[in-house]
């Protein structure tokens, strides 16, 4: 399965000593050689990096590297294929608009059997049961608050109903961010931790 790296603070971090021995991990010291992406935001504008070449040894990761990169959330992913080819589509983070801000998503697990709806907001790009849990998390919560916003700890316990909701298809292990939020999910068959 895939792998997550998420980091918060509440002021923004320099992200190169975290992100250097992660992206190893992509190709170099494990096996996960089906692409990498990392997301953060600078104010409410995302950053959204994507390859999907093995991040060890990868020029872009070279190039994040020497930039000057700061930031409050991150997202970074380094992707082993179990859903779709191997592709920029495919590749995670994911990043959509609802309610006005860039959210970004990254997932670890295997889903089976996702529902399809035909009147979504949010259809995947690509071809992963990722993306897919992703635009039916955002469907679920447009469905629930249509325009505007809710309140955090509203928005928390209708996270926490769709993310069982999708659980119950498999492991849904994923991050969540909108820059200004850092939510993690944790979960096996039949137990979940938002």
């Amino acid at each position: 399965m895939c792998q997550l790296l998420g980091m918060s603070g509440n002021k923004p971090t320099s992200l190169r000593f975290s992100l250097d021995g992660f992206l190893r991990r992509g190709g170099e010291t494990d096996h996960h050689a089906d692409g990498w992406g990392i997301a953060f935001h600078e104010g409410r504008c995302c950053r959204l990096f994507l390859d999907d070449q093995p991040a060890a040894g990868s020029p872009l990761v070279e190039r994040i590297k020497r930039m000057p990169l700061r930031a409050r959330n991150v997202i970074a992913h380094v992707r082993k294929a179990t859903h779709g080819e191997i592709s920029l589509a495919n590749c995670h983070p994911f990043v959509r608009v609802l309610w006005g801000r860039q959210w970004v998503f990254a997932h670890n697990g295997d889903l089976k059997n996702l529902p399809v709806r035909h009147d979504s907001l949010f259809h995947p790009k690509g071809t992963t049961d990722s993306e897919a849990a992703f635009c039916a998390l955002l469907d679920g919560l447009r469905t629930c608050f249509g325009e505007t916003p809710p309140a955090l700890p509203t928005l928390y316990r209708a996270l926490r109903h769709l993310s069982a909701e999708l659980a119950s298809h498999g492991t849904f292990n994923y991050l969540l961010t909108d820059g200004e939020l850092l939510i993690a999910h944790c979960s096996k068959i039949g137990r979940a931790h938002v």
